[in-house]
């Protein structure tokens, strides 16, 4: 009997030290690198306030990795047939973009700084005498939580743009965003206002410079099967000259436009 209350005891002993110290071992540390992807489906792709499919929907995705330091990099793509429809190009359906930047909150604070660099590239087939669209751009930002203001500065030509022969890098494009979250519900409301500077820009009714604006409301879905689904609307417009942003087919790609969308993030 002695000897089964001392294995007893030696076990409920052994169960305690065993519990006590993987209550004290450490938490699993947060990794340093994430990654995360995205697919998105709209009745419209714009660009600061352009149409880039000519009133056509759109499919886009990207993938991104994110380092806890701050530093993120990742790249996404678009259907997109303005080139085309410029007769800029013979053969070019997709925009494929690459960019890298880094991130990083002022102290404890919500304020926020990002500084990166973007490419913007353009797979296909030029026509004779045509520069190409592909463009490289510098950015930086300042925000708070939900609200930012970004300048972008073109290296290259703005998209393949030379007004009467002449060089716009140099181009600038400021614009500040919301994307204000309502409580809990799940729903966020949007708001964007930004100015395109071309440089060398011919002025009139070729002017190719603009103000751009947005306006809209996005919800997610918060539990069930499509737990994480983004469904979003919003209305942009701009007050570009109509003449320079008509394609060959007479379509007004900086007319005013309402636009839907769904988005999931993995």
């Amino acid at each position: 009997m002695k000897h089964a209350r001392l294995e007893s005891t030696i076990a409920v002993l052994a169960f305690a030290v065993s519990s006590a110290a993987l209550a004290q071992a450490p938490a699993a540390a947060t990794p340093d690198w994430s990654a995360t992807a995205n697919l998105s489906i709209g009745s419209e792709y714009l660009f600061r306030g352009i149409s880039q499919t000519a009133g056509k929907p759109t499919v886009q995705g990207g993938f991104d990795v994110a380092h806890s330091g701050g530093f993120y990099a990742g790249t996404w793509a678009s259907n997109a047939s303005w080139l085309e429809d410029f007769g800029a190009y013979n053969r070019s359906s997709m925009e494929w973009d690459f960019y890298a930047g880094y991130r990083k909150n002022f102290g404890a604070s919500d304020w926020f700084y990002d500084a990166g660099t973007i490419y913007y590239y353009y797979p296909g087939s030029k026509n004779p005498g045509v520069a190409s669209a592909d463009t490289w751009e510098l950015y930086g930002a300042l925000g708070w939580k939900w609200t930012s203001v970004k300048l972008s500065y073109s290296l290259q030509d703005y998209f393949g743009l030379r007004p009467d022969g002449q060089k716009t890098d140099g181009t600038w494009y400021v614009d500040g965003s919301i994307a204000w979250p309502v409580g809990d519900t799940g729903f966020t409301l949007l708001a964007h206002l930004g100015y395109l500077d071309v440089r060398h820009d011919p002025g009139g009714d070729l002017s190719l410079s603009y103000a751009d604006w947005r306006a809209g409301a996005s919800w997610t879905v918060q539990s069930g099967v499509f737990k994480g689904l983004e469904i979003g609307a919003y209305y942009s417009g701009n007050n570009a000259e109509s003449i320079p942003y008509t394609d060959l087919n007479g379509y007004d790609t900086a007319k005013d436009r309402g636009v839907v969308y769904v988005k999931k993030t993995f």
